[in-house]
């Protein structure tokens, strides 16, 4: 059975399921109306009750029933072709004014008797005694998106974006998955990095060093980066990788200053890393937070992975490059 995407989805899908939700009640609707030999659709009721012992220009329309102008636009456009409704010039000659015909006052009066009782019944029905409040918490979302916009509220959120996770034995798979994804997708996995992906703990925790996630809201972990200890004050940072369903984040950025955080607080001396030249874009995320290439870096650590031709070090009072340069 094919699974309900709305559903797991959650809240930020909320708007796409509360219109298939209406989709559904109106297509009940439709062959109800259908049934009563009406020629409207459910959507049109709403513009025939606002016109209902009054004529209102599309502007004033669009007011009362709280919907787009290109759809109160169509609507009336397909009423009137239906014999419905009319629109006549104003007494503003800017302006047409759009009320009832004949036939359409005698279709309200039919849906009145025949449709809308029955659909109401059935709403009630579907409710089994909870419209009162479900109404009533409609009308407060009304409101509320009146004053607010969805996009309003959420740039309101005090949630972050992307946080910092520490690491857990229960991360150690994402730890290896999220780097075995980019080496297998540029190089291959070596001896040395199925050493340290495989125990983790023993490799870097215990011995010294530390481990860093990145989540992003919605996506969860992201990205990861280590610190391993090499020496007496010296730490190589070493597998950092962001899940490529993350790229355009700047999840990696974010990471990555936040390790180089760390291991200035774990006095790091020399803090450096080594990597190849087809991470180009890595690269470039090094150089732009401090890091320098080096010959020493290379002379002395070079030679612990096959596929590392570029060695870099940390100079905490190295000039930032700008994300332009």
């Amino acid at each position: 059975m094919a699974t309900d995407v709305l559903r797991e989805l959650g809240p930020a899908y909320l708007g796409s399921r509360l219109k298939r939700l209406g989709e559904r009640m109106q297509a009940g609707a439709a062959r109800l109306t259908t049934d009563a030999g009406l020629p409207m659709q459910p959507s049109h009721m709403p513009l025939l009750s606002a016109l209902d012992g009054q004529a209102l220009t599309v502007g004033e329309l669009v007011q009362a029933v709280g919907t787009s102008q290109p759809g109160v636009t169509r609507g009336v456009r397909q009423l009137v072709e239906m014999g419905l409704v009319q629109s006549q010039q104003g007494v503003d000659q800017r302006k047409r004014s759009v009320s009832l015909t004949p036939a359409g006052v005698t279709a309200l009066a039919r849906a009145r008797l025949h449709v809308i009782p029955a659909v109401e019944d059935a709403v009630h029905a579907l409710m089994d005694g909870g419209l009162d409040a479900f109404m009533e918490q409609i009308s407060q979302l009304e409101n509320v998106l009146s004053a607010a916009p969805i996009d309003v509220l959420a740039a309101r959120s005090s949630r972050e974006v992307l946080t910092i996770r520490e690491y857990d034995d229960t991360l150690a798979g994402e730890f290896r998955d999220i780097n075995a994804e980019w080496i297998n997708a540029m190089f291959h996995l070596e001896a040395v990095d199925n050493e340290v992906l495989n125990h983790p703990r023993e490799k870097i925790i215990d011995a010294g060093g530390a481990i860093l996630f990145v989540e992003a809201r919605g996506l969860g972990i992201v990205g990861a980066c280590a610190l391993l200890r090499s020496g007496p004050g010296a730490y190589e940072l070493t597998k950092m990788g962001v899940r490529e369903s993350a790229r355009g984040l700047k999840a990696g950025e974010f990471l990555l200053a936040e390790i180089v955080r760390r291991a200035m607080a774990m006095h790091a001396d020399p803090l450096y890393l080594l990597t190849n030249k087809r991470c180009a874009a890595a690269v470039h995320l090094y150089e732009k937070l401090g890091f320098r290439h080096d010959k020493e870096i290379m002379a002395r650590y070079g030679a612990e992975y096959e596929r590392c031709d570029v060695a870099m070090r940390y100079f905490p009072d190295a000039p930032k490059q700008t994300a332009g340069l």
